[in-house]
């Protein structure tokens, strides 16, 4: 039987050693460990991992002895090497698995704290058009107060040209710079008819530490006498759950009928946002009683299944274990529907926003095909704990300090109130519009002519004969064979330890 949840988020594993020892008969150990990392690696799998038991080297019995287990270890002087070894089917059962340089940096992340321009793209590098092999990338959203926000530059801009080097089919590479430089510079172009112009000039850029908001574009739009709830939300960051709550109470001030939730950008994140977003759209919800969402974990974890029910307009909410009192959540009661926007890096939690409430109201996709990622994770660091009910969590205290290694594995799979869980391939559009074949004209976020919102508002409102298939062909431009490398944690699913639900 299913438990609610009362422990979401980050779950800190705490590694003991070799999980099977506690099975052995009492034996000289003769092999010395070369790595300790490498023991936490196992363990920390073994416990944990959602396919356990089908990777036959994590199998408690897998090792006779302890002396069998250190030899196996010390064949790796690589951790990450072993981590990318215990993969499950890696790129074909196994996709979003990750090994952690430093825990401290991706937990920073979860927090919406990072290093960067605060440029956000689209998932594709395009050439301008088929006869040329000039690449070109466009801004698909800036972060507010973030260096490039700074710098001038806007949703839409076209970057031709990387430290003055203009991109090509051979050196598209260095866009990637964007990641991994503290500075650069940009340049940018116009596309007229169908040819590459660049503009002069280059945009100098220094990598800064900021925060970023998830809510990147909210408002209230007025068309055919309806008022549409418009909101561009990038990441499910549970440190702006407040800013969120503000959001839906303008949205229900404002009395809107119709909502347009902008994912196409936001590859996932905290699964009690997701909760709670949902919570706020499905206002007509039994709180506490109808399901959002069911994870369940390996057989040795079975007793970490849990469920999400939708969540009452307040609900008591804690940070580190202690329960701070009750939080308000907005819920809006006069929606029936939703239009959800997608691209091809629309994933995890926004996935399970799409799975979750579709057994309760109607909900169009508007855009690109979904990633696919229905499984979530918890990040595990070195932390040993004698508790076996707080064990592997973040609750510990003795955090191994000599070292940073993290892991992130899948350890869960979510289901909706029916049992649904059969979207591996990415859930495929109602309303099939492509947002890079507009990229000599993106619009900014809201502008009703924006493509992708203006295919949906013409279906929610009947002001046009699009169809379920819709595709505006350009020919200007084409998508390349090769993407953009993604900014760490961008796609993600996860549960934390740190903030708790307790439910009424």
């Amino acid at each position: 039987m299913k438990k609610l949840l009362f422990y979401p988020f980050i779950l800190f594993l705490f590694l003991v050693s070799c999980n099977n020892d506690d099975d052995l008969v009492e034996e000289e150990v003769t092999v010395t460990l070369n790595n300790e990392v490498n023991e936490f690696i196992w363990n920390g799998l073994n416990h944990w991992y959602l396919w356990q038991e089908e990777q036959t080297v994590l199998n408690d019995d897998y090792f006779a002895t302890t002396d069998d287990f250190y030899t196996y270890l010390n064949g790796y002087s690589s951790s990450e090497d072993l981590f990318n070894d215990l993969i499950y089917q890696p790129g074909v059962i196994d996709d979003f698995s990750w090994y952690i340089e430093d825990i401290d940096e991706q937990s920073d992340s979860f927090n919406g704290i990072e290093t960067s321009y605060g440029i956000g793209f689209p998932s594709s590098l395009l050439y301008v058009n088929s006869t040329d092999d000039y690449v070109i990338i466009y801004v698909a959203y800036v972060d507010e107060g973030s260096p490039a926000d700074l710098a001038g530059i806007e949703r839409g801009d076209i970057i031709s040209r990387v430290d003055g080097v203009t991109m090509t089919d051979s050196n598209y590479s260095i866009i990637n710079k964007i990641y991994t430089e503290e500075s650069l510079s940009l340049g940018l172009a116009d596309i007229v008819d169908g040819e590459l112009v660049p503009i002069e000039g280059e945009i100098e850029l220094t990598a800064a530490t900021f925060t970023s908001n998830p809510i990147n574009y909210f408002d209230v739009l007025e068309v055919s006498n309806t008022k549409i709830g418009y909101l561009v939300y990038n990441s499910f960051t549970s440190t702006f759950n407040g800013e969120l709550e503000d959001v839906f109470t303008y949205f229900n001030e404002q009395n809107i009928t119709e909502l347009v939730l902008d994912l196409r950008y936001n590859g996932g994140g905290s699964v009690l946002t997701s909760d709670i977003l949902a919570s706020m759209i499905y206002g007509n919800a039994t709180a506490y009683s109808d399901v959002f969402a069911s994870l369940d974990y390996n057989s040795k974890r079975s007793d970490e299944n849990s469920t999400y029910p939708f969540l009452d307009d307040n609900y008591i909410y804690s940070k580190d274990g202690d329960y701070e009192g009750t939080e308000d959540l907005t819920r809006l009661t006069s929606l029936n529907r939703l239009y959800v926007l997608t691209g091809g890096g629309t994933a995890s939690a926004s996935e399970m926003i799409i799975n979750g409430l579709r057994p309760y109201m109607d909900v169009t996709i508007v855009g690109e095909t979904t990633v696919g990622k229905n499984e979530g994770s918890r990040t595990i660091v070195d932390a040993p704990d004698g508790d076996d009910s707080v064990k592997y969590t973040e609750s510990g205290s003795n955090l191994n300090t000599s070292h940073t290694i993290g892991m992130q594995p899948i350890v869960f799979q979510i289901y909706n109130s029916l049992g649904q869980s059969d979207y591996t391939f990415g859930f495929d559009p109602d309303i099939l519009v492509e947002e890079y074949q507009y990229a000599s004209d993106i619009k900014a976020f809201g502008d009703t002519d924006e493509a992708l919102l203006s295919a949906a508002l013409s279906d929610m409102l009947g002001t046009s004969s699009t169809s379920k298939t819709r595709l505006n062909v350009n020919a200007n431009f084409s998508r390349t064979e090769n993407s953009m490398k993604q900014p760490k944690f961008s796609t993600e699913m996860y549960l934390r330890d740190t903030e708790n639900i307790k439910f009424n």
